[in-house]
């Protein structure tokens, strides 16, 4: 039976009463979205940190996305989170708004784009993990077979590209993912009360009265070398701050607490071949056979997965 998909800006809207069969279809939609803007994060990276400071990326592109989100806030008359959820909005701001951006800028800076979008590829493994631990999600044992052989494949292709070793930037990414599924985990439980645009927005503001002074230590000694950075690694930063900071953890959240971390956080085993092509785009970084045959790969990974069970 066919299943309708709704309008995107009624299947992000929090607390809206949803029919069995449409949520995770509803979920499915959403998280692709989030990843389509997410993929772009790690080109758009390596773009900005070639002439701006990781450091000065990751702290300017939070403090930027906190200030939207303040308005955000303000404009929908949104109350204030429950003390309960300060601890999980916590890990959100210490996972998705310092770690990943810091870790990833800081690999970024010697790898190419393309390879550590391949990295990214375990993402949805480590963050069905953390789900797990955490006792919110059962998956079944077909799942953890799917995750497994998704993981196993970027990591393969990793150490091919690596020739055979791993090396310090690669480390750098990893830890870039467990930083992020721990975030993305603990938001997607937070989504499932506030909404996904409360929870990113208030872990931003959580966030930035340690942001404001890390940016002012970077930032005045070297406002002179600031005027030299080209307009295309200002673009870059634009976009981190907009779409991979902000708008995109909207579509992320609600899609993972509609259908859950484990099923819809698979999606995200396609956001290395999306990041492969805008790396190509971007970067003029080759896109070669073997990257194709990896993303088809994956590709079916994520269909199979799909189809194991996964209790909540």
């Amino acid at each position: 039976m066919a299943v309708s998909i709704p309008p995107l800006a009624s299947a992000i809207a929090p607390n809206r009463p949803l029919d069995d069969s449409n949520q995770e279809a509803r979920g499915m939609l959403l998280g692709l979205v989030g990843v389509a803007m997410f993929s772009l994060t790690l080109p758009f990276t390596r773009m900005a940190v070639t002439e701006l400071d990781p450091l000065f990326v990751t702290v300017g592109r939070a403090l930027g996305a906190a200030l939207l989100a303040g308005l955000w806030l303000l404009w929908r008359h949104a109350p204030l989170p429950p003390r309960s959820t300060l601890p999980a909005l916590s890990l959100v701001a210490l996972g998705c708004i310092l770690g990943f951006p810091l870790l990833s800028s800081l690999a970024l800076r010697s790898l190419p784009a393309a390879h550590g979008a391949v990295l990214v590829g375990v993402l949805p493994l480590a963050t069905a993990l953390v789900a797990a631990l955490r006792g919110d999600e059962r998956p079944s044992t077909g799942f953890w077979m799917m995750a497994v052989l998704g993981a196993a494949l970027v990591v393969g292709f990793a150490l091919r590209q690596g020739g055979g070793a791993l090396h310090l930037a690669d480390l750098l990414m990893f830890g870039a993912v467990a930083a992020a599924a721990i975030g993305y985990a603990e938001g997607a439980r937070v989504a499932r009360t506030l909404g996904g645009p409360q929870t990113i927005c208030w872990a931003l503001l959580l966030a930035a009265p340690v942001m404001a002074p890390l940016m002012a230590w970077v930032t005045l000694p070297h406002i002179a070398a600031l005027r030299g950075v080209a307009p295309q690694a200002w673009g870059a930063f634009a976009y981190l701050t907009c779409f991979s900071m902000f708008i995109g953890f909207f579509f992320w959240y609600r899609g993972l607490a509609l259908g859950g971390v484990a099923r819809v956080g698979q999606v995200q085993l396609l956001q290395p071949f999306l990041s492969l092509v805008g790396a190509a785009l971007l970067l003029d970084e080759t896109m070669a056979p073997d990257n194709c045959l990896f993303a088809l790969a994956v590709i079916g990974v994520v269909f199979a997965g799909r189809r194991m069970g996964v209790q909540r």
